[in-house]
């Protein structure tokens, strides 16, 4: 085949006097296509009315590839006509069906489906979404090292297909709420990476006006970003019960990581729900080690999907995304079911050390983090899916990036250049919804002013 591909090309490049370097049949015939014309001797004006390629069928109605190869067919079927290959938006194709794991179930009899459908749509949605939790995360860990961010910084990068699957798999109006390792999720809840990055930086176009950083940003039906381990837990059960209590058939996704998993308030929420039927999925990301220690020295059962007993659960590959989305929307419906909280545990991996105070190769080998990232990347999986299946093409992932990364540095620009909230408004916020009121400061004499 290279052989003949080389032949060809040669024979091209003699006859057009540029240089071809075609090393794939769709490379060729992109080559050909610019090339061949359609012009003949017997009908020139034919051919110069039917140069220009079909119009694409609306998106709902996208034909398939052997329809548009017809179509062209047929148009160009007159006097010296030839078909032109020409790669346009109809080419792609507009779904695709794909293979996923099979989850661990526990305490079900069924578990989510073996294949997930996939729009291009959807898919070119995923890989931005997840390409600029990435970049923000990247960006965050540069402003970091330059000491433009303080305090404590938990990065996301390597699991961003959990907090995008997740999001593909609820409602808006449904809950959720997470623990320190928080911007990802407040992306995909709906806040602006120019937003998140100036809570970074302690600015005053922050999410939270600057005075949160990372472990303390929120959005409409977003509660955090916590800090202190293990405490979002009971509060996402407590958002349950409002959403049981209220009727609004809405759920509350409670996430926790594996270094929390062994802490007694879980257990007890995981209690209070199965005794109430809360709509409640507990989802433990379980990146491999708590802070530096692996899950194997600090759990005598890494089965944390099992860790509700009583309670339904499945362990899923949380590097899919399509499998997070999938298992995500067959909790949802237990819940929505009215039968009561699942739990589910998402197999995933954090390039980052714990923090960035952790250079997170004291206790893993670089080569372990390398082999991740060339296997089980989230961004290349679902990249390699949507080129295999002809669903995208490379130059369009390229522009993608280019866009993405624009936006990262027009945020950053921002966060680095917002002043400071000022310090009347230190004591801000402190209720929702209250009359001005007076906050003693560091010492007796020292008054400060709430305004909600």
């Amino acid at each position: 085949m290279k052989s003949m591909l080389a032949i060809i090309s040669n024979a091209l490049c003699r006859i057009t006097g540029k240089n071809v370097g075609a090393q794939t049949v769709s490379e060729l015939l992109i080559d050909l296509s610019e090339y061949v014309s359609l012009t003949s001797p017997t009908a020139p004006a034919f051919a110069q009315t039917q140069r220009q390629p079909p119009k694409p069928p609306p998106v709902s109605t996208r034909a398939s590839a052997a329809q548009l190869v017809s179509a062209q067919t047929d148009q160009l079927d007159g006097p010296g006509g030839r078909v032109v290959v020409a790669r346009s938006f109809a080419d792609f194709t507009p779904q695709a069906t794909f293979d996923i794991k099979k989850c661990d179930l526990h305490r079900l009899e069924e578990g989510p489906p073996l294949k997930a459908e996939l729009t291009r749509e959807q898919g070119l949605q995923y890989y931005r979404t997840m390409q600029m939790v990435r970049r923000m995360e990247l960006k965050a860990d540069q402003l970091y090292k330059q000491k433009i961010i303080r305090g404590f910084c938990h990065l996301y990068d390597g699991q961003e297909a959990c907090a995008v699957g997740i999001e593909a798999g609820i409602n808006p109006t449904d809950h959720l709420i997470t623990a320190y390792r928080a911007h990802g999720y407040t992306y995909t809840r709906g806040v602006s990476v120019k937003e998140i990055l100036a809570e970074l930086t302690g600015r005053k176009g922050g999410v939270a006006k600057g005075k949160g950083g990372s472990m303390h940003m929120y959005a409409p039906h977003f509660y955090g970003g916590n800090g202190i381990v293990g405490a979002q837990v009971p509060l996402g059960a407590g958002i349950a019960l409002a959403c049981q209590y209220q009727g609004n058939n809405q759920v509350c996704v409670t996430l926790y990581g594996d270094g929390a998993a062994n802490q007694g308030q879980i257990f007890e929420s995981y209690n209070m729900a199965a005794l109430w039927k809360l709509p409640c999925i507990f989802i433990c990301e379980n990146n491999q080690y708590g802070m530096g220690t692996s899950v194997e020295r600090a759990a005598a059962s890494t089965d944390y999907y099992k860790r509700g007993d009583y309670i339904p659960g499945l362990r899923v590959d949380g590097m899919d995304v399509l499998c997070v989305r999938e298992a995500t929307k067959f909790a949802a419906d237990h819940c929505r079911a009215g039968k009561g909280p699942i739990v589910m545990e998402l197999q995933t991996y954090r390039y980052h050390g714990h923090s960035m105070s952790d250079p997170g190769v004291s206790y893993r080998t670089r080569e372990e983090i390398q082999e991740v990232r060339s296997k089980s990347d989230p961004i290349s999986m679902l990249k390699e899916r949507m080129l295999t299946n002809n669903m995208a093409s490379v130059e369009e992932f390229k522009k993608m990036d280019v866009e993405i990364r624009k936006e990262v540095e027009e945020a950053t620009l921002f966060a680095t250049s917002d002043p400071e909230p000022p310090l009347d408004e230190l004591c801000n916020h402190i209720f929702s919804n209250n009359p001005p009121l007076e906050v003693r400061g560091t010492h007796p004499w020292s008054k400060l002013k709430s305004v909600s």
